[in-house]
């Protein structure tokens, strides 16, 4: 028998060149966001020998965003520029898992994050809702090992998902049977799919019910103060906590759908859409974190701490 070629060529193309360029500032003006954010809650940590709630997801979601793409990074370097360096000892399977498992945990930690905040902000009178707002902080660790179980079941899914198209793909090249090789494939890709799309559904409802809670509690509430002729700054604190919340929930969505764009046009094998697709999914953990970072006064004065430090280092010279 003939030894099998590899479908894949290296092929670097200028559109190629331009994506990596890209994603490569937006992943690691990414990463060093997230590790600002990560490094300020870790010295706090220290010093203080104790984590709030709010404090250990944003810990854990800044990690899960570092993680994320670092993975996605080396991924897409590799798969746009040295595509045959993919299939060397199954690099190709291993980035995909770990890939999936920290893009699940960003999604997972995120709405996390937009439940937290919903439940601790919000009014409303009803027992439930109380409920919960007393009991949140146990219920945080058990939120975010749920989300770190879910992320590495998803992780593996996509591992044995991309394991088993890798090894059809070589029997269709081979001995050139793609009618066994889709049956055999479409049991995996129904349930598989099923799965991920399950996963990734169930967190965007969880974003979407909370945050359209939160902006409707601060809405009312903004509506009362207004009536009552309260501070402005009260008014103000509002507003700017409504236009955080919505902006999260415009840049989740849309993240929402180009996730779900990604595995249709990817089974399409449609790079250029594609490539478009990477460009905003690498940009989101960034924007969302300067998002928070903006939000949160203890993070947002140490940046301006460190801005106004580079600053006068740089008039010094």
């Amino acid at each position: 028998m003939e030894a099998c070629h590899s479908p894949h060529q290296s092929n670097v193309t200028s559109s190629g060149a331009t994506t990596v360029a890209i994603i490569s500032l937006e992943a690691f003006a990414g990463m060093w966001i997230n590790a600002f954010i990560v490094c300020v809650l870790c010295i706090g940590w220290v010093r203080k020998k104790t984590l709030n709630s709010n404090e250990k997801i944003l810990l854990l979601l800044g990690c899960s965003r570092i993680s994320y793409l670092c993975f996605a990074w080396v991924y897409n370097f590799l798969y746009l520029l040295y595509p045959n360096y993919l299939e060397v000892l199954n690099i190709h399977q291993l980035l995909t898992l770990f890939e999936t498992l920290f893009n699940y945990s960003n999604l997972c930690v995120s709405a996390c994050l937009c439940v937290f905040y919903c439940i601790k902000i919000a009014n409303f009178r009803n027992s439930f809702f109380n409920y919960l707002k007393v009991k949140i902080d146990r219920m945080v660790p058990w939120l975010l090992l749920g989300s770190g179980v879910s992320a590495f079941a998803m992780g593996i899914v996509t591992y044995d998902l991309t394991e088993t198209m890798q090894s059809n793909n070589i029997t269709v090249t081979c001995l050139g049977n793609p009618w066994d090789a889709s049956k055999r494939m479409e049991k995996h890709f129904i349930i598989s799919f099923f799965l991920v799309g399950s996963g990734y559904i169930s967190s965007f409802l969880a974003v979407i019910f909370s945050a359209v809670l939160l902006l409707f509690s601060l809405w009312r509430h903004k509506c009362k103060m207004q009536t009552n002729s309260m501070k402005d700054l009260s008014m103000d604190a509002h507003i700017r906590a409504m236009k955080s919340i919505l902006s999260f929930l415009v840049m989740y969505s849309i993240n929402f759908i180009c996730s779900v764009l990604k595995i249709i046009y990817v089974m399409m094998n449609e790079s250029i859409i594609i490539d478009l697709i990477y460009v905003y999914l690498y940009a989101f953990p960034g924007v969302h974190s300067l998002i928070l970072i903006f939000s949160n006064p203890k993070l947002e004065k140490a940046l301006l701490k460190i801005l106004s430090c580079v600053k006068c280092e740089f008039f010094m010279k």
